[in-house]
């Protein structure tokens, strides 16, 4: 065999066992998901729920332990549960309809959401340290508290990167309705007096993942994750604590 046969057919190997292994990569990534996980996760299912910690709904390892031994019949239940949504075993956040999923492939994640094992529990008080607090000072020179964090560096000239994001996510969507630059709008209320009265990131993000039909908000659920509504609700803050004008935020 020729020298330069010799390097193709080398080259040519050397390619075909990087491109096998990369396939077979995939294949175990692909073996470690069951068809029930990845059907919820290309579905809105993780915009409300996480698997160990509660969101708008439950954590999935909390539905696992609550109907855990209860057999086929609940499966059943929770499928329909599912499909036709509701509110009342979880608290009074109403969960969403879901017409567009087959039943083959909600039963196939509620078995997969049953299947799990409810996360050990991390002190027997049960209790959360406290959030990390800020002090900042505001666009007037007040002192302010918060568990935001808003700027990077205690100059106070660039936000955070979740801020930026916040502001870029609110005026391309929340605008419309609640105002520019977060102070109110003709069809939906100032989200900083929200706050300012008492409005929690739990109820903000419930929400805005559920909507409110009767008040004719959409649910931005299979929209936005989690970490988007958090990035809105961080820059709203800042405006409603005056950490930051109207306008961009400082960014660097």
């Amino acid at each position: 065999m020729s020298k330069p046969l010799q390097i193709v057919l080398g080259l040519f190997l050397g390619v075909s066992a990087l491109l096998f292994l990369h396939v077979a990569d995939v294949h175990a990534a692909d073996a470690k998901m069951s068809d029930g996980e990845a059907k919820a996760r290309a579905s809105n299912c993780f915009s409300c729920h996480a698997i160990d910690h509660k969101l708008v709904g439950p954590a999935y390892d909390e539905v696992a332990r609550r109907y855990a031994g209860q057999g086929e019949t609940v499966v059943a239940t929770l499928v329909k549960k599912v499909k036709m949504g509701g509110s009342g075993n979880w608290g009074d956040v109403p969960m969403t309809a879901h017409p567009e999923l087959g039943d083959a492939d909600i039963t196939l994640m509620v078995k997969w959401i049953l299947s799990l094992k409810p996360a050990a529990i991390a002190s027997a008080s049960g209790t959360k340290s406290a959030a990390a607090m800020n002090t900042y000072k505001d666009i007037f020179g007040k002192s302010v508290h918060t568990d935001v964090a808003v700027f990077i560096g205690a100059d106070q000239k660039t936000v955070t990167p979740a801020v930026v994001s916040g502001y870029e996510t609110y005026n391309a969507y929340c605008s419309r309705c609640h105002g520019s630059d977060a102070v109110g709008g003709e069809y939906a209320p100032d989200l900083r007096k929200s706050m300012a009265n008492g409005l929690t990131y739990q109820q903000f993000l419930s929400t805005a993942m559920t909507g409110r039909p009767d008040k004719g908000m959409p649910s931005w659920a299979g929209v936005f994750k989690e970490q988007d509504i958090h990035a809105i609700y961080n820059y709203i803050k800042a405006r409603q604590l005056d950490l930051i004008p109207g306008g961009r935020p400082p960014s660097g």
